[in-house]
């Protein structure tokens, strides 16, 4: 556990530092709210992979640039902003299948994209590790964790069915006030008998509003401790 909280922790700082420096040279931001920082979530960790010193989005991994080609880089500025502010809770029915990793929105729809190549953390199968979710904007409410079933198809887009719950978590601390790289954080742990790559979701609903918010972290299971690949 001690070696991958470093890496973990190793990863949330360079995070931080590229954030900063790229704050006065970044296009304006919406209002927006988190998103999975660990293990990184689609537009966080394109968001990493693209940042250069001067504040463009120039994104190196593939998948991520032909995100970029599709949908622009603001998306990728406003990587905490996966949201819809009629969520209220729900899933099957609202969010049509093919279109959970960007919450049903037009603005994140290439982050829908079912492919093998996006930016992906190694994880183990059954190990307990601390979560982080930005808390860009504080709320009140529960992280539902929600992993692909064994059997999934990375290839084909990714639908409800394939999905089953396996934590959630209710106002959990916080390192930090609003804003910044600060983050929400529990630990808990992975589910076992994992192999291979799957998907992580992570829907945040709010208890005092019926915004909700959605993040999709690529992971695969192959006894890593939290090293980021891609």
């Amino acid at each position: 556990m001690a070696t991958t909280t470093r890496i973990r922790t190793t990863i949330a700082l360079f995070g931080a530092l590229l954030a900063v420096a790229a704050i006065l040279a970044a296009p304006p931001r919406a209002a927006a709210h988190g998103s999975t920082i660990v293990p990184g979530a689609r537009t966080y960790l394109c968001y990493l992979d693209g940042l250069t010193d001067t504040g463009q989005i120039i994104p190196d991994n593939p998948a991520c640039a032909d995100a970029v080609d599709q949908g622009g880089t603001q998306p990728l500025y406003d990587w905490f902003g996966v949201l819809r502010s009629d969520g209220a809770g729900r899933t099957v029915g609202f969010i049509p299948d093919g279109e959970i990793c960007a919450g049903g929105t037009t603005k994140y729809a290439a982050y829908n994209m079912a492919r093998t190549d996006w930016p992906t953390t190694h994880l183990t199968s059954g190990a307990t590790i601390q979560w982080r979710h930005s808390n860009w904007a504080a709320h009140p409410g529960s992280f539902n964790m929600y992993i692909t079933k064994n059997g999934w198809d990375p290839a084909a887009p990714l639908a409800w069915d394939d999905l089953e719950a396996f934590w959630s978590v209710t106002d959990p601390p916080q390192s930090g006030g609003p804003g910044g790289m600060n983050y929400y954080y529990w630990d808990a742990a992975l589910p076992a008998g994992k192999t291979g790559r799957h998907i992580i979701f992570i829907h945040w609903i709010r208890s005092d509003s019926t915004e909700n918010f959605y993040s999709c972290s690529d992971v695969v299971f192959d006894g890593g401790n939290g090293e980021v690949t891609g």
